[in-house]
């Protein structure tokens, strides 16, 4: 009989991010500052998901997200969900949900923008199309930032 499991040490205090795009793994990743962490962080990457066929999943020892983190979360990937552990009990478990609103987090796009010359911060409403998209239409310029041009501050 084979193996079809791989076994990942619990978590006693910490966060999982489960049912992350399998292609925004590492862009989470990056986003959260994860690689400059000093706790554990697990890393799983095209794992087998009945739900998306494959996914991600990261886990981070001893560190619970703000809000603005989880918002960034759902930009790149809105199926995923965070699930919050203390003394090895899940304690609380969210999908991520896209907020109607982002400021202060991503850049615009457009160069002309007066967010890239100004001293003004950006301020986007968060749309999602019916092929799961997400498109960030600035409250300045009203240009359209999407898919991998979203660029975080």
């Amino acid at each position: 009989m084979a193996k079809t499991e791989l076994i990942v040490s619990a978590l006693e205090n910490g966060t999982v991010i489960d049912h992350i795009d399998s292609t925004q793994v590492f862009r989470v990743l990056q986003l959260l500052n994860l690689s400059q962490s000093s706790e554990t962080v697990y890393l799983g990457s095209n794992l087998e998901s009945k739900k998306l066929g494959k996914k991600g999943i990261i886990k981070v020892a001893n560190h619970f997200f703000a809000d603005e983190e989880i918002n960034k979360i759902a930009i790149v990937s809105p199926n995923a969900t965070i699930i919050e552990i203390k003394n090895f009990e899940v304690v609380k478990k969210t999908k991520v949900s896209l907020p109607e609103k982002i400021n202060g987090i991503v850049k615009c796009m457009n160069p002309n923008c007066i967010t890239n010359h100004e001293a003004v911060t950006s301020r986007f409403t968060v749309m999602q199309q019916q092929d799961g998209t997400i498109k960030l239409k600035c409250r300045y310029c009203e240009k359209f930032t999407t898919g991998e041009n979203i660029t975080f501050k």
